[in-house]
């Protein structure tokens, strides 16, 4: 496997504060907008913020089942929400901080400690928070699935 890797990109602008992000290598696209929060924005549309956040998140999962596969854990389901903070640093705005609180269930058995190591290993080794000075924030939550006797 290669050590460089591309993805494109494509943005165009529709009306108002509104555009259409896609990419050739993907069959979807994404409708985007400034956010409710500044003038011109436009609710129940997907923000730059939006995004940035949701990418934090969604390469915590990726890693994690990553990371998870190759150490043979077992797990029933995994989860994350995320909260990204913009404020004015310097006189400029940007996302200072992002919380990541996945849940990891796992079944009764498993290592809580051995598993709650691989969230952490899988955030330090998300490559989009390596790549950011957003502040993230780790707080994870192990849930022990109790099995239950069949009678």
């Amino acid at each position: 496997m290669s050590e460089v890797h591309q993805y494109t990109v494509n943005l165009e602008w529709k009306s108002d504060r509104k555009g259409e992000v896609s990419s050739p290598e993907l069959p979807t696209t994404i409708e985007v907008a400034t956010p409710v929060d500044f003038p011109g924005g436009m609710p129940g549309i997907w923000s730059p913020e939006h995004l940035f956040v949701a990418a934090v998140n969604t390469c915590l999962m990726t890693t994690f089942l990553a990371i998870a596969e190759n150490s043979k854990l077992e797990f029933i389901s995994f989860s994350c929400k995320s909260v990204g903070v913009l404020d004015k640093v310097d006189g400029k705005f940007q996302v200072s901080e992002i919380t990541l609180k996945p849940e990891l269930i796992i079944p009764e058995g498993t290592n809580e400690e051995r598993a709650l190591r691989i969230i952490e290993k899988s955030e330090q080794h998300c490559l989009i928070s390596n790549s950011i000075k957003s502040n993230i924030i780790l707080e994870p939550k192990i849930i022990v699935e109790k099995r239950t006797s069949s009678v």
